[in-house]
């Protein structure tokens, strides 16, 4: 058996940039996750320094995951619904002493509106400087662009930021930590932004790792190499509750692992083997088995933390292998011989792709394979990387994709469903889907987009909630539970569901 102390060893090779000096590492607060930094752009890896607080945007959720003012001080929007004006913040600072304005403001988000990212899917026709403010334009109501201002790829920089060239070469935010030494794709060090509009904070300094691995996140929990530890497998839960160093903390968000399916191949544009797929499918199992959290089971795409979006009336999703077979039966798929169902001389194989970002991915894969061979379809597990999938979307060569979708980067629902049932698809939604049940959706989600009628937009979620249950263009699988352990000398550690933050600011810690 592995010694701890070869483990010890093992990990600080792995989580080498966690080596600090030993009289500064009690003074920084060490936050390992999966995610590494793949480009400073905020519309490329903008949540790492949105969530470690570096630069901020215009609005956020607060506690209870209402939209609030943040860089913003206020905003509102004229009678005819396609003028939003947006208030700043007086005496706010970025971290080179430069003061925030309208211009910078204009600049920055003009930038975002331009590249790819989500506030291009917004009708924007005009962005501009106000005294004090920023004014935006739309060429129709649109309901949902507060959201999208909470969102990474609209976060505001210092000018200083970028190059001659307009590319992001550092990352100036007006957050309360200012980053020190950038060593991408691995991590950095921030200090404490003393200028920060937000009043001074407990923590001095604070260090950012990423860990592809969970077992290594795990090991970083269990020996106190790290402070904060994001995404823990849920094989990790066991071991890490017994550990006197830790708490763990959890909590049900905005995201669902689904089963992306190619809608318009020869396998998948049948609804009744969409639908055959989605009986044969054992949630239950997969939830208790394999994620360790029986309630997590996905009867629809919605979980119920998405107030509104969620639909209780919705006849549940359910496990039934006698269904599959007779559907499959009714689509032109008879067994064969050897039990793998054919059409047409065309066996039932497919290649299901995901990646192990997220460890429990590729364990759902092998749990899936099993369960649909039961009913006569063969599925190879191919385990590569996140690009994979939008990959085989964009050429065509994608079967079943299976990956963790996340709807709350913009705190409503919308934005990822704009870009997810875009009638020419998306990378993580709907691939080849086309028919009424398409055309409906993309005219319901138009219409909500336009809505700010309380009562008139939630019926609508409703019906996107139910018609998408009906297609399956996606299958929900399990809902997320996010975990993080936290060190026992840290307090004030508390979860936002909507990730926009890991509330760095809010923590205090004894050395």
């Amino acid at each position: 058996m592995t010694s701890r102390r070869t483990l010890v060893r093992a990990l600080g090779l792995t989580l080498g940039l966690l080596a600090l000096p030993a009289a500064a590492q009690p003074d920084a607060l060490r936050i390992v996750a999966p995610w590494e930094i793949g480009g400073l752009d905020p519309a490329r890896t903008g949540y790492l320094f949105q969530r470690m607080q570096v630069a901020e945007t215009l609005v956020t959720t607060d506690r209870d995951n209402k939209l609030v003012p943040l860089l913003a001080r206020g905003w509102h929007v004229s009678d005819d619904q396609l003028t939003w004006t947006f208030d700043l913040r007086p005496d706010v600072t970025f971290q080179d002493g430069t003061k925030l304005s309208g211009e910078i403001v204009a600049a920055s988000l003009t930038r975002a509106r331009t590249a790819p990212g989500i506030l291009s899917n917004a009708p924007v026709t005009a962005i501009e400087a106000a005294d004090g403010a920023v004014r935006i334009t739309t060429a129709t109501p649109f309901s949902a662009l507060p959201a999208f201002l909470a969102h990474h790829s609209t976060l505001i920089l210092a000018p200083s930021s970028h190059g001659p060239d307009g590319a992001v070469r550092s990352v100036v935010g007006t957050g309360p930590f200012r980053i020190t030494s950038l060593t991408p794709p691995r991590g950095f060090d921030a200090e404490r932004f003393d200028g920060w509009w937000g009043g001074k904070i407990a923590t001095a300094r604070v260090r950012y790792l990423a860990a592809g691995r969970g077992e290594t996140r795990t090991l970083s929990a269990d020996t106190g190499e790290a402070d904060l530890v994001f995404n823990l497998p849920p094989t990790a839960f066991q071991r890490l509750s017994r550990s006197p160093r830790v708490t763990l903390i959890t909590a049900s968000i905005p995201r669902t692992y689904i089963l992306k399916v190619n809608a318009g191949g020869p396998f998948f544009g049948d609804i009744r083997v969409r639908q055959a797929v989605s009986a044969a499918i054992d949630r239950e199992g997969i939830a208790a088995g394999l994620l360790r959290t029986p309630e997590a089971v996905a009867t629809q795409l919605f979980p119920p933390s998405l107030a509104g979006w969620h639909a209780p009336a919705l006849p549940p999703l359910a496990h039934d292998p006698e269904a599959a077979k007779r559907l499959l039966a009714e689509a032109g798929w008879q067994p064969g011989a050897d039990g793998v169902r054919t059409k047409d001389g065309r066996p039932f194989r497919v290649t299901l792709r995901t990646f192990p970002d997220r460890p429990e991915q590729p364990v759902i894969a092998t749990a899936i394979q099993a369960q649909l061979k039961e009913v006569g379809i063969v599925v190879e597990v191919s385990i590569g990387n996140s690009g994979d999938i939008p990959l085989g979307h964009n050429d065509g060569t994608l079967d079943l994709g299976l990956a963790a979708r996340n709807f709350s980067l913009v705190p409503d629902p919308i934005g990822t469903l704009i870009q997810d049932y875009d009638p020419k698809g998306g990378d993580w939604g709907a691939m080849n889907w086309t028919g009424a049940g398409a055309a409906e959706l993309a005219a319901t989600i138009s219409q909500l987009g336009s809505t700010f009628e309380p009562q008139a937009a939630q019926a609508l979620r409703q019906r996107v909630a139910a018609i998408l249950q009906a297609e399956l263009p996606v299958m929900p699988l399990a809902w997320f539970t996010h975990s993080v352990a936290a060190s026992k000398r840290l307090s004030g550690v508390t979860l936002d569901p909507y990730e926009l933050s890991y509330r760095l600011s809010d923590i205090t810690f004894t050395k």
